[in-house]
């Protein structure tokens, strides 16, 4: 999709990076087992392990607000399963 540009016929580029992880209800059988993997090690002090996805987008938006709009989209509609993922992101203009 093509974004309008701004009056001076250029947009600003962001970096977002999406985290993901599974919601707190929900079991993690892969953070389970990297957690048993390093007690194995004798790193005693780990108490939990929650195992997610980072994702980064390079974006073209004519604001910051319409890249956070375009994002939160994108997350909603692809990017998480909001059943049983949580979400965040940070955007910083490049």
């Amino acid at each position: 999709m093509r974004y309008w540009k701004d009056c001076w016929g250029v947009n600003s580029m962001y970096y977002a990076r999406v985290f993901i992880t599974l919601k707190k209800s929900i079991a993690d059988p892969q953070g389970n087992a990297i957690k048993e993997a390093l007690l194995s090690m004798k790193y005693d002090g780990v108490e939990d392990v929650r195992m997610g996805k980072l994702i980064e987008l390079k974006l073209e938006n004519p604001t910051r607000e319409e890249a956070e709009e375009n994002l939160k989209d994108m997350c909603e509609k692809l990017l998480a399963n909001t059943v049983i993922e949580d979400y965040s992101y940070e955007i910083l203009e490049v």
